[in-house]
C-alpha cells in the first residue's frame, strides 16, 4: 500500500495540470466581414414612359454577391439580381408611368461582407402632353392659385393638378420646371397652358406637344 500512494498522487497531478493547458490553447476568432463597396449606373436618365432603362453597377470585394436593387418614385420597383464572379450585375427595369424616380442598389450580407448601399441615380420619365400657351391681353389679371400673372411669370396652367405642383417639360432637349398656378386649358387634346415666360424657356412656338412627368 505504501508503495502505491505516490503514483496515485503523481496521477492526481499530472491530471489537475492538465487542465490549465488545454485552457491556454489557441483561441479561434470568427474571421471579420470586409465592407462591400457599389457603383451603380443607369444607361439614360431620360425616357419615355413605357420606355426601359439598363441599370447596372459592380460591388467590391468581387465575387458572387446578391444585390437587391429598389426604386423609388410614382411606380416604384424592387429587384433583385445576383453579381458575376468579377462582380458586375446589370438588369433592365421599365418605367411603367411618368414622374421622377430614383433608384439605389443595395448588396445583401453574407459570411464575407457587411451589406453596402449605393449613391441614388435619378431619371425622370415623361409623357407627351398637349399644350398652348396664355399671356398677352391678360398681365395683371389675377390667377386661381394666388398671384397676378405677369410677363416674367413661370408657370403652366392645368385643370386638376393641385395649385404649386411642380411640372418638368421638356421640349427639343430643353427643360423647364415650374409650378401649376392656374385653371385651365379648356381645349380638347391639351394639357397645360404655358406663360410667355415659361414658353420662352422651352422655344416653345405655342401651340404643339411638350413632354411632361405629370
Amino acid at each position: 500500500m505504501r508503495y502505491l500512494l505516490p503514483a496515485v498522487a503523481v496521477a492526481a497531478a499530472l491530471s489537475v495540470g492538465a487542465v490549465p493547458a488545454a485552457a491556454t490553447g489557441p483561441h479561434h476568432h470568427r474571421a471579420e466581414r470586409l465592407r462591400s463597396h457599389l457603383s451603380l449606373h443607369v444607361s439614360r436618365h431620360t425616357v419615355l414612359r413605357g420606355e426601359a432603362v439598363t441599370i447596372r453597377g459592380r460591388e467590391r470585394p468581387l465575387g458572387r454577391h446578391r444585390v437587391k436593387l429598389v426604386v423609388h418614385g410614382p411606380d416604384g420597383a424592387v429587384l433583385r439580381t445576383r453579381t458575376g464572379t468579377d462582380g458586375r450585375f446589370r438588369a433592365r427595369w421599365t418605367a411603367p408611368g411618368s414622374g421622377n424616380y430614383a433608384v439605389h442598389a443595395f448588396g445583401v450580407h453574407d459570411g464575407r461582407t457587411r451589406a453596402a448601399s449605393s449613391p441614388a441615380r435619378r431619371l425622370t420619365a415623361y409623357r407627351p402632353a398637349g399644350a398652348s400657351y396664355y399671356g398677352p391681353g391678360l398681365y395683371g389679371d389675377g390667377v386661381a392659385c394666388g398671384g397676378t400673372l405677369m410677363p416674367g411669370t413661370l408657370g403652366v396652367a392645368n385643370k386638376t393638378l393641385p395649385c404649386g405642383t411642380e411640372v418638368k417639360l421638356r421640349y427639343r432637349g430643353r427643360t423647364v420646371t415650374v409650378p401649376v398656378i392656374d385653371r385651365g386649358p379648356y381645349v380638347a387634346g391639351r394639357d397645360f397652358d404655358l406663360t410667355t415666360a415659361t414658353k420662352e424657356r422651352l422655344r416653345f412656338p405655342g401651340v404643339g406637344t411638350v413632354l411632361s412627368n405629370r
